[in-house]
């Protein structure tokens, strides 16, 4: 159920250029076996992490490896050592390479391949991890809805009560640095409360931009305001899983007329929402769920019009009762879940 990444966005995730770099500590490995490639790892330190939490916790991420108990056992070891010799006493994991990126190792859900920007793995991959004395952390649910599906009557209430008050408009691509700010501003105030979370800066998300230009139709980008003021959005991508499934990871030499007729003359039969974000202070109350109900119901007729039919929310966090019940209650289906795993080191 593994897609090949592609192998050109995976170069550029891990290149130098990556405004990741700029706030992180970095080292990766590869381990080998009888001359070949059989297992690899990755540990971070990002320093806005340490910043705002000054906890001592590190990350490693990227693992792949074959399924052999003294390699998984080489390759953490390796990651916390690492850390450890740079001041770090506990590790969490998998990030790739952090929590605003690719994040939890699939431990639930392996029938079906991965959406976009999603991981997969293979089942022993929780037990050798476990073996070498991580716990779980954190769990993280994505999950899948029909595009058709009605919203609810008290959905509809809600929404009807404050609709002379909320205005949701599309993104406006001539002013497409202006509004990804407003989108930025959001977020970050949105997540803020959330576990483990740090700040976009603005050069990550410059960089995240260029792929929602390059991805995002505006009529799937939604921004909400409350009395005129910016103050929720939502963001939904064509699922570029589905179409470069066959691609072995490269555009050349004919991969890429491949990707551009799938994306732009069929269109992916499934989709993502990997950005969506509610004010802060409107979290809890019935303006924030207008909002969030109202985001969802906006861009609901254009991806059956693009002929979606399933969408993928991801991630969501195990704990946050209040999104989870809402999308439940249109018909919302947990269907995999990420796990983040943690370990306390010692000296």
């Amino acid at each position: 159920m593994w897609v090949p990444p592609l192998l050109l966005e995976r170069r550029m995730h891990l290149s130098s250029k990556n405004p990741y770099f700029e706030h992180a500590k970095f080292c990766s490995w590869v381990a080998y076996r009888n001359g070949k490639p059989a297992g690899r790892i990755s540990a971070q330190i990002d320093q806005l992490h340490i910043d705002r939490y000054q906890d001592a916790t590190g990350f490693f991420g990227m693992l792949e490896a074959e399924n052999n108990n003294r390699l998984f056992r080489t390759l953490l070891s390796t990651a916390e050592t690492w850390l450890r010799n740079q001041g770090m006493q506990r590790i969490y994991g998998p990030f790739n390479l952090s929590i605003n990126q690719e994040l939890g190792l699939l431990v639930d859900g392996f029938d079906t391949p991965p959406s976009m920007m999603m991981g997969h793995a293979c089942p022993y991959y929780g037990d050798k991890i476990e073996e070498n004395g991580y716990h779980k952390e954190k769990d993280l649910l994505a999950y899948i809805i029909k595009s058709n599906v009605e919203m609810t009557a008290a959905a509809k209430s809600i929404m009807a009560r404050s609709k002379d008050r909320i205005h949701i408009r599309k993104l406006n691509i001539s002013k497409f640095s202006d509004e990804l700010q407003i989108i930025r501003d959001i977020f970050n105030d949105a997540w803020s409360q959330n576990w483990s979370y740090v700040p976009f800066t603005n050069k990550e998300f410059d960089h995240l931009g260029k792929d929602l230009k390059l991805l995002a139709d505006e009529e799937f980008v939604k921004i909400a305001e409350v009395d005129g003021n910016p103050a929720a959005f939502i963001v939904v991508l064509p699922n570029l899983n589905e179409v470069i499934r066959d691609l072995n990871g490269r555009l050349l030499p004919f991969g890429w007329l491949k990707l551009l007729w799938r994306l732009k003359v069929t269109y992916p039969k499934s989709a993502r929402i990997p950005l969506m974000g509610v004010r802060c202070r409107f979290h809890g109350s019935l303006m924030g769920a207008a909002l969030a109900f109202g985001l969802i119901s906006s861009t609901q007729q254009h991806g059956i019009n693009r002929g979606i039919k399933e969408v993928e929310l991801s991630w969501i966090l195990e704990d946050n009762m209040g999104m989870r019940s809402m999308i439940e209650s249109f018909g919302g289906r947990a269907y995999k879940t990420y796990r983040i795993y943690s370990k306390q080191m010692t000296q």
